[in-house]
């Protein structure tokens, strides 16, 4: 456990990691179930803990998933569009890009898999209430994926598997149409362990006091 690190450094710190996992070491199923026992613990919108999370180490269920999640990698790389001048903004997207795609090539090398899902299906739901079913497993994933940074291992939030998420959940025997999985977490061992705060808008664009208009 990295335990130089304060509570503003890891909440500041720990990024979105997907080139510096390191692929061949395996992660502890204990570990990871100590993450998971204090992602349990997450300030949740509901009380009703109907969300879970299915863990995949198994190969050839990773290599499944890792086919679906490159299907959606190269749709959405295709409709990404270049941008015309190299600004600072420009170059560090480039940057994130060419590192998403290191992840889709290698998903299948991954350690481990992590999805949370959520027991039941928002899709015809309210705002309100599909409000409180991200409030519920985004703060119990963000809250795994703090333990995991504490324990030295690197995690990243995608998505592109959901592109075909009915066949994630057959590879996986999850009940369709009455889980929804939120996301695929891949986690391993990180080959780097020290990180700073990334570049971020300064807060007099993204504040805005009393009112959409307040500065």
């Amino acid at each position: 456990m990295d335990t130089e690190l304060t509570i503003d450094e890891l909440l500041t710190t720990t990024r979105a990691v997907r080139r510096k996992l390191d692929l061949d070491r395996p992660v502890e199923r204990a570990v990871i179930e100590e993450c998971i026992a204090i992602a349990q613990q997450a300030p949740v919108a509901s009380h009703d803990e109907i969300w879970s999370f299915v863990i995949v180490t198994d190969q050839d269920k990773k290599d499944a998933l890792a086919e679906i999640y490159r299907q959606g990698w190269s749709g959405y790389n295709k409709t990404r569009t270049p941008a015309e001048d190299a600004t600072p903004e420009s170059l560090q997207r480039d940057k994130l890009v060419d590192s998403a795609g290191y992840l889709a090539e290698n998903m299948h090398r991954v350690p481990a898999m992590v999805i949370p899902c959520f027991g039941r299906r928002p899709d015809a739901e309210s705002t309100a209430w599909q409000s409180g079913v991200w409030g519920s497993i985004g703060p119990a994933t963000w809250s795994f994926m703090l333990a995991a940074r504490s324990r030295g291992l690197g995690t990243v939030w995608t998505s592109l598997h959901l592109v075909d998420e009915e066949a994630a959940a057959a590879v996986l025997g999850i009940p369709y149409p009455e889980v929804m999985q939120a996301a695929l977490v891949p986690v391993g061992y990180m080959t780097q362990s020290r990180f700073k705060p990334a570049p971020r808008r300064p807060l007099s664009e993204i504040v805005h006091w009393e009112g959409w208009q307040g500065s």
